[in-house]
């Protein structure tokens, strides 16, 4: 795609937003405040663009008339992508594009994203790593269903109305550790949901200008308005999320011989012993 400028804008997130985030970061969901505003790579005719210069794997979509919790994940509508967001008012899709930092306007919009709480990150978790960007765009009523990501996330909405529901991160109620140990050795990241669980999760209301930050693994889902949505998410890995997920990875490898290991402590447990056992194990060819 042609690549657009990006607006000067220092101060995306303004200073209340980015104290806000020192305090909670990196367990504690909470909401941010914007200035990404009407971003011109954030247009559907841009975003429609970005969709058909991506590699097939960087694009999912699908009917956004979704339940909660699915077993895997739903079949594409058949509706070509670039017209599936061209037409986002009325076509009842859902669809990601992930790596959009594959565009270099993207790449630059993120990395300006991230460097303004870049201190904030590097003082607590250490190191920024594998940072990554994802678009989504919904048609009204849309659902995503209930699953975790295994990312540091903050899922800022520009156009449109959403509800992200989350659930404590770490707490095997909402994920069970066998699903973790899965998913981190090439599983998926659906969670099975049961209505009772409704009543450990904690609302979230976006419209334009917000934002909320999402802890790794916390469980959540989202409902969107009664308007078409488009948000921007901004993720980023952490030495410390890498040794959560190599542990994981290494219980299950424990379960596997009939062993019920302790879970992975969260930050700020750094889980080394655990995570250099998967790392010496995948070395040997024990994980096959």
């Amino acid at each position: 795609m042609n690549a657009h400028s990006t607006p000067a804008s220092p101060n995306v997130f303004p200073n209340a937003a980015r104290q806000a985030f020192e305090q909670a970061y990196p367990e504690v969901p909470h909401k941010l405040v914007h200035a990404l505003g009407d971003h011109p790579l954030m247009t559907l005719d841009a975003l429609a663009s970005l969709a058909e210069s991506l590699p097939a794997q960087s694009v999912e979509y699908n009917a956004s008339d979704q339940p909660l919790g699915v077993d895997k994940k739903p079949a594409a509508t058949g509706i070509p992508i670039g017209e599936t967001i061209c037409t986002i008012e009325t076509s009842r899709s859902w669809a990601v594009l992930k790596n959009v930092e594959q565009d270099p306007a993207y790449a630059a919009l993120l990395a300006q994203l991230l460097e303004e709480i870049r201190p904030v990150i590097e003082r607590k978790t250490g190191r920024m790593m594998k940072t990554q960007a994802f678009v989504f765009i919904t048609s009204a009523g849309g659902v995503t269903p209930y699953h975790f990501d295994p990312e540091h996330n903050i899922l800022m909405q520009v156009r449109g109305n959403k509800v992200m529901t989350q659930f404590p991160a770490g707490d095997p109620t909402y994920a069970p550790d066998q699903v973790h140990e899965t998913y981190h050795t090439g599983g998926g990241r659906e969670l099975r949901w049961r209505d009772d669980l409704l009543t450990g999760g904690k609302e979230f209301a976006l419209g334009p200008g917000e934002a909320v930050y999402v802890p790794v693994m916390a469980p959540h889902f989202v409902r969107n308005g009664t308007a078409p949505s488009v948000s921007f998410s901004i993720t980023w890995r952490s030495e410390w999320s890498f040794a959560e997920a190599d542990a994981r990875a290494f219980n299950g490898l424990l379960r596997k011989l009939g062993l019920h290991p302790k879970a992975p402590g969260r930050w700020p447990a750094t889980n080394r012993a655990k995570a250099l056992g998967w790392r010496i194990a995948r070395k040997l060819g024990f994980t096959r």
